[in-house]
């Protein structure tokens, strides 16, 4: 039985947590894919066997059981089912998972259920059964709007498909996103806005827009090495980087993040926790998580195994896969808070920056910053970086970290 609000109870929950914090969030990882894209450097896995989805959610449960005993007793603002490819998990499993988080911690009405998926797997009864599981918000993996692009892309659907997909969603999800990759080989500023355009009247109230990058360990970083991928040059994706935010912001789905936009007020509830330095549990092979037990002072990292039957096995021998676990200390959180916040549109808070890492940031070396254009004061307040700090903002954040 769900334990989750019924369809029509759709009004948003606040974006902070009840003692004024950016809040705690559970991240469930579901690592199986149908294929591996060739950009594509996430922890994701193919099985041409069928997965026995029976024995990982009883694993899911057990890790999250452990998980619960090291957060200690939280209220969750926002669950994310991400992946590899969650669409395809049955909704059986998807409602197992999701009524396990609330057996586990404290789940108010109406919190954002966000699962990604793709657009090979959209079905209408599958849909149906993922909204009655819970999930109120889909994100969408559609990464392109033309055919010959999704095929360089390695996707397995094609725009039509796209199109269905995201038409299906709308009609039955509350909210809505879904991703495109620009700067790909070949694509100009003319071609890429008018894509845009078409991505912006298909969307509901949000999009994720990446800039294609070449990763470690991927088949498009052999093919770069080998010059057979020519991705956009510096001045080019500079330049469409900045069409993509004034097209945005004309159509009314400003960016709020570097490469997040949304009608003001559908911001990802669940990714502005990561920005806004929250809380947040990992379950599943590859999850990480980050939460603080004792105030600022104690902050720990944990890392599950990545490879999916060898996190299984660790879970039956352990009661938990992580495989990695690390403490924090106030100023390398600190200067994590500035890289995560300095993506946001809304910068960071000042005053939380120094509370947490007990210092206040070089006055020198921000004012060098403002100077030089890159970041600007909001009020007394807040800094966050200019448009033009945004396109190189490693750069700015290693200029303020120390």
């Amino acid at each position: 039985m769900t334990v989750w609000a019924s369809p029509d109870q759709t009004a948003p929950a606040p974006l902070n947590g009840d003692d004024g914090s950016p809040g705690f969030g559970v991240y469930l990882h579901w690592p199986f894919c149908a294929a591996k894209c060739p950009y594509c450097d996430f922890n994701s896995h193919v099985r041409h066997a069928p997965v026995d989805q029976t024995a990982f959610a009883e694993a899911f449960l057990r890790e999250m059981a452990h998980v619960r005993d090291l957060t200690g007793p939280r209220e969750v603002t926002s669950i994310f089912i991400g992946g590899g490819t969650p669409s395809l998990m049955t909704p059986e499993t998807v409602g197992t998972l999701l009524n396990a988080v609330a057996a586990h911690w404290r789940v108010p009405a109406n919190i954002e259920v966000t699962m990604e998926a793709n657009p090979q797997s959209a079905d209408a009864n599958r849909f149906a059964g993922y909204r009655t599981a819970g999930v109120n918000r889909l994100s969408l993996g559609v990464q392109a709007l033309n055919d010959a692009d999704l095929t360089f892309l390695g996707r397995l659907h094609d725009a039509d498909e796209a199109r269905a997909a995201i038409e299906l969603a709308r009609r039955t999800f509350p909210r809505l996103s879904f991703d495109l990759i620009y700067a790909r080989p070949g694509q100009t500023l003319e071609n890429w806005a008018s894509e845009l355009r078409e991505a912006i009247s298909l969307a509901a109230d949000h999009l994720s827009l990446y800039q294609l990058t070449i990763e470690d360990g991927t088949p498009f970083k052999a093919l770069h090495a080998a010059g057979r991928i020519a991705i956009p040059d510096g001045q080019l994706a500079s330049n469409l980087y900045a069409m993509t935010q004034d097209i945005t912001s004309d159509h009314g789905l400003p960016a709020y993040e570097i490469s997040n936009h949304a009608v003001p007020g559908a911001q990802s509830r669940h990714n502005l926790t990561y920005w806004r330095y929250g809380d947040y549990a990992g379950i599943g092979p590859g999850a990480h998580g980050r939460f603080s037990t004792v105030g600022y002072e104690n902050r720990h990292v944990t890392i599950t195994e990545r490879h999916p039957e060898t996190w299984l096995e660790r879970v039956r021998r352990h009661g938990h896969g992580i495989a990695e676990t690390e403490t924090l200390d106030r100023m390398a959180q600190a200067d994590e808070m500035l890289m995560m916040g300095l993506r946001l549109t809304e910068g960071v808070d000042l005053a939380r920056h120094e509370a947490l890492g007990g210092r206040t940031i070089d006055g020198q070396a921000l004012q060098a910053m403002i100077d030089l254009g890159m970041v600007e004061r909001v009020g007394n307040a807040r800094i966050r970086a200019t448009a033009r700090g945004r396109i190189v903002l490693d750069s700015v954040i290693a200029e303020l970290a120390q």
